[in-house]
């Protein structure tokens, strides 16, 4: 890995432990990194591809132009049982801003993001919950928006959730109180992407992604 990566690995590092113990207003005085999934899967897991990360300034009807981070996926259940697709998103930044897919984010938004990658087959993140069904023939690809207003910086990272089923209780001190206090973690898919130059002049062009593994959060 280069100096660069590294340097910013080591950045991240006390976001992804105060985003993983649910306290991330208090990130600076996180006390771990936290810990690691199992290597090999011991719970029911979906598999999942991401597709690039992209930005996009769309016209809203009454609100004129407002700027999206967006994404797809494509998601197969290899488990050996029918499951309960049920995911969600968040984009954050390396200042600490958490944004969940989909909140302040219009219908008209994701209908012209439909529209304009024009896959049949992609359904909103609503749309694609439900049961999935066991196989390849039966995968499902969905589509995730961000409002972007409130990110910024030099990197950005999704967390993507409900694709496992593994989960862990940990201890650890609460930040504020110092008490000790019981989080429940969850095995999640973070991407991690860099914001080289200003991300407004971009267009649809995807955003490098730098990292890609299974953390517990």
């Amino acid at each position: 890995m280069s100096s660069r990566n590294t340097r910013l690995s080591s950045k991240w590092a006390p976001f992804a432990a105060c985003w993983a113990f649910a306290v991330a207003v208090w990130c600076g005085s996180a006390p771990a990194r936290p810990p690691e999934p199992d290597p090999v899967p011991r719970r029911w897991q979906m598999e999942v591809q991401p597709g690039p990360l992209r930005f996009a300034t769309i016209d809203v009807p009454g609100k004129s132009e407002r700027s999206y981070f967006y994404m797809t996926y494509k998601v197969t259940n290899a488990s050996g049982n029918d499951l309960l697709l049920a995911p969600a998103f968040d984009l954050a930044n390396d200042r600490g801003v958490v944004v969940r897919s989909g909140r302040d984010v219009p219908a008209e938004v994701t209908r012209a993001l439909l529209a304009q990658l024009d896959n049949p087959f992609l359904e909103d993140q609503i749309g694609i919950l439900g049961i999935l069904q066991q196989g390849p023939e039966n995968a499902k690809e969905g589509l995730v928006v961000w409002p972007a207003q409130d990110i910024k910086g030099e990197e950005v990272a999704v967390y993507a959730s409900g694709f496992s089923g593994e989960s862990r209780n940990v201890e650890s001190p609460d930040p504020r109180t110092g008490e000790m206090k019981r989080y429940n973690l969850r095995k999640t898919l973070m991407l991690r992407y860099r914001i080289p130059g200003e991300i407004y002049e971009r267009g649809s062009e995807p955003l490098e992604l730098v990292e890609r593994r299974w953390i517990l959060r």
